[in-house]
């Protein structure tokens, strides 16, 4: 057997699409599937009148199917005729294609795609040498069909992303840009998430080499690129994956495990090496082949709990909920991704917390950089959605997180998710008038920087976008010729540089020592107060959750001297109602909680306050 399909067949291939798939060769074009229970396969397309002179493979090595042909030319499209186990004849998808036809069509396109001579040496040197536990890492998320579209209605295309989104990027000052699935799917109802195509790029969006130079103009302006990406299950269309041969092929055996109920779709085995391989590779290609910088991976819960689904589920044989071959997969998946790139991001998109699902996985993890904090976000959305009333009933709904801000290495996420289905625009979640609301947005943002953890918007939040997202539909630019809109766009950029210029932000993110509670207890007035620290600075962060002005508030601080404020909300270049800035202000003697010292201030209505020490009196003694 070869060895390339040997190790596929036992799991350890994680190159896989070097030996399966086309590839052009001395001989011409030769192509090899994996269909271990096909009673034949031949190989149709342009070149061959489609099934009128089909080509018969071989097979060999008992599972795979192979042909070599002089007959194909480039940009010729084709699939594979598979007869099944039960003697169906049906076209099926290369799942090793690195492209696909423009819809509604689904056959594979035969590509020459140029080696590149990629110019991000420095990026990618100083990436695998970067802590990026101690770095800001501040990600837009984009959804490229609807981010921009033409006048007809056409999405962008990557080479027009590079003109117009890096740019956009860079002014905004985010770290990081984040796709939902950039690869094949054909329905853009979902979003990308069911996916026929793993290793194909959305031929909507442009050709591989497009993507390509996209990644590499980030990577010139210091922006890393991260995609989502979708292991647990697939799409469950009868010309793709599923059943490939006429028996389980990519999806479980067990028809309840194989069903995605809640998403209409089909399950990947996890416990076959064959799909190891392929999934691992598929990881791997986007990586390596596209320089990306990270990946998040879709739905882990659904992968790692049995009971997840909506349908109905059986224990496994342990007499528990848990999925034990998606753990050892997702195990697997990190240490070998880990071995080869050591500092790409992996990102876990997970609601649970029965298994620790970040750190090393010696320390019995599932091994992930990071995950989505979703218990953080829907509890800060309800709170802000709250008429401010009430807030001080459900103070807790603020403060909670502090309780397990470190038990995982998180990302704080107002995503894609939260703004579909009902649930409002960011700024339409907001309480109030329209002032106000926009007043609750530049606050809740402003909690969202100084929270320990990384930081994720989607696309339109940052300039208050009314309207719910629409899969089909590009954003509401327009909007900005509105001033609240233009000064709310202004402000996310100037919280976004404020956030990389100030270390206590983001240095010691995923330890206590980096977050001081100075008031978790003023519930009645709705205000929030405490310190993020490095190991010189702190910044003291101020939160007043109510549309009322607080003159001459006055909080505990833990050292005497003369603070000024860096950074209030509520300014009018913002959108709010301050002509300036707080003026620098000195501490007075006085208890207060643990503290000999307080500052006094104007705490603006639905405002953020940050300080930081600017002369200290050495003199004086801070915390008791």
């Amino acid at each position: 057997m070869n060895k390339q399909s040997e190790s596929f067949m036992t799991g350890e291939n994680f190159k896989a699409q070097d030996y399966f798939g086309h590839h052009k060769t001395k001989n011409g074009h030769t192509f090899r599937v994996w269909a271990p229970n096909a009673q034949n396969v031949d190989l149709v397309g342009d070149f061959t009148n489609w099934a009128e002179n089909s080509i018969p493979m071989t097979k060999i090595d008992s599972q795979v199917w192979e042909i070599t042909t002089d007959l194909p030319n480039i940009g010729d499209l084709y699939k594979f005729q598979v007869t099944r186990s039960n003697g169906e004849i049906i076209m099926k998808i290369d799942p090793f294609s690195i492209g696909l036809e423009k819809r509604p069509g689904t056959a594979s396109v035969i590509y020459d795609i140029p080696e590149k001579k990629w110019k991000d040496d420095k990026w990618i040197n100083r990436r695998n040498k970067t802590n990026y536990f101690k770095e800001p890492i501040n990600i837009y998320e984009v959804h490229p069909y609807s981010w921009k579209n033409h006048n007809d209605g056409t999405p962008y295309t990557f080479k027009e992303l590079k003109e117009t989104l890096i740019p956009y990027l860079i002014e905004m000052n985010y770290t990081h840009v984040e796709f939902m699935p950039l690869m094949a799917h054909p329905l853009d109802m979902s979003w990308g998430y069911q996916l026929i195509g793993y290793f194909a790029l959305e031929n909507t969006y442009g050709r591989p080499e497009e993507l390509r130079d996209f990644v590499e103009e980030c990577h010139l302006n210091n922006i890393g690129v991260i995609v989502d990406w979708v292991p647990g299950h697939f799409c469950i269309n009868d010309d793709s994956l599923a059943y490939y041969d006429g028996t389980p092929t990519f999806e479980y055996y067990n028809e309840t495990r194989a069903n995605n109920y809640r998403w209409g779709a089909l399950n990947f085995d996890l416990g076959k090496p064959q799909v190891q391989s392929f999934l691992i590779s598929s990881a791997l290609f986007w990586l390596e082949y596209y320089h990306i910088d990270g990946i998040r991976v879709d739905a882990v819960s659904n992968m790692v709990y049995l009971d997840y689904d909506e349908g109905p589920w059986e224990p496994n044989h342990e007499g528990t909920n848990i999925n034990l071959e998606g753990y050892h997969f997702l195990r697997k998946l990190n240490a070998v991704v880990k071995e080869k790139h050591p500092n790409v991001l992996m990102i876990a998109e997970d609601s649970e917390t029965k298994i620790k699902v970040t750190g090393p996985i010696s320390e019995d993890t599932l091994g992930f950089d990071y995950k989505w904090n979703m218990g953080w976000m829907n509890d800060i959305l309800r709170f802000y959605e709250m008429d401010p009333i009430f807030r001080k009933y459900n103070y807790g709904l603020l403060t909670f997180s502090f309780m397990y801000a470190m038990s995982e290495n998180f990302i704080l996420p107002f995503s894609h998710d939260e703004v579909v289905h009902g649930k409002k625009s960011m700024m339409h979640k907001m309480w109030g008038n329209r002032e106000q609301q926009f007043s609750g947005l530049r606050n809740l943002y402003a909690y969202q920087m100084c929270h320990p953890g990384k930081k994720l918007l989607f696309m339109g939040s940052e300039f208050g976008q009314f309207l719910e997202w629409k899969y089909n539909q590009g954003l509401e630019w327009d909007s900005l010729n509105d001033d609240l809109n233009h000064k709310m766009q202004h402000y996310s950029k100037s919280l976004n540089d404020f956030y990389k210029g100030h270390s206590p932000l983001w240095k010691i993110d995923h330890d206590y020592s980096g977050i001081e509670i100075i008031d978790a207890d003023n519930s009645d007035q709705s205000i929030f107060s405490f310190l993020r620290k490095d190991e010189e600075n702190y910044i003291l962060c101020v939160f007043n959750m109510t549309p009322v002005e607080r003159v001459n508030f006055t909080v505990g601080v833990p050292d005497a001297g003369l603070y000024t404020e860096i950074f209030n909300s509520e300014l009018k270049e913002f959108g709010g109602n301050l002509d300036k800035l707080n003026q620098d202000t000195k501490t007075r003697e006085g208890n207060w909680k643990h503290y000999k010292n307080t500052l006094s201030f104007t705490l603006p209505p639905l405002g953020a306050s940050l300080w930081k020490l600017k002369i200290k009196d050495k003199k004086k003694k801070g915390k008791s």
